[in-house]
């Protein structure tokens, strides 16, 4: 019956290298995942730029003929470009101003949400392979401790 001892730590050992392996594969396939995660989200931060840019043409041509409106209604009326009719003008421009760095105010806000996001699964991905690192060093101990301990014995 003195085999009984080797030949259980044998297999503890084995167990153990295989949850080892186990482990480190878990934590690359859960790293993988924030990886992707995180290009998902810097995908979405030029997104948000993209159609910022949009929103802001859109706006720029709605805006132009709101303006070519105004003036043909002045000047429709009888009135001159000036005075009040010209104040509506400049109120128009500069409330447009105000609306275009709103659209750009909060496109930035959203794309730095997105940059956050991606940065913040970069983290927990590494985090993830730590940990796998760590509980796969963990089971090559164990597997060493229990081959130590069974053929020790002897």
């Amino acid at each position: 019956m003195g085999w009984v001892a080797p030949v259980a730590s044998a297999v503890t050992a084995v167990t153990a290298v295989t949850a080892g392996r186990q482990a480190s594969t878990t934590g690359k396939f859960n790293q993988a995942i924030q990886e992707r995660n995180a290009i998902v989200a810097e995908q979405e931060a030029k997104a948000i730029e993209q159609r910022t840019i949009y929103d802001i043409a859109q706006f720029d041509r709605k805006f132009a003929a709101l303006q070519g409106q105004t003036k043909t209604a002045v000047l429709k009326s009888g009135a001159e470009l000036s005075g009040s009719g010209l104040r509506v003008l400049r109120a128009n421009a500069e409330q447009a101003e105000i609306e275009k760095d709103m659209i750009e105010y909060n496109s930035k806000i959203g794309q730095s949400r997105a940059y956050e996001q991606a940065n913040f699964a970069r983290m927990q991905g590494d985090i993830a392979r730590q940990q796998a690192r760590s509980a796969e060093f963990g089971f090559y101990a164990q597997a060493g401790q229990s081959l130590l301990t069974g053929f020790g014995e002897e």
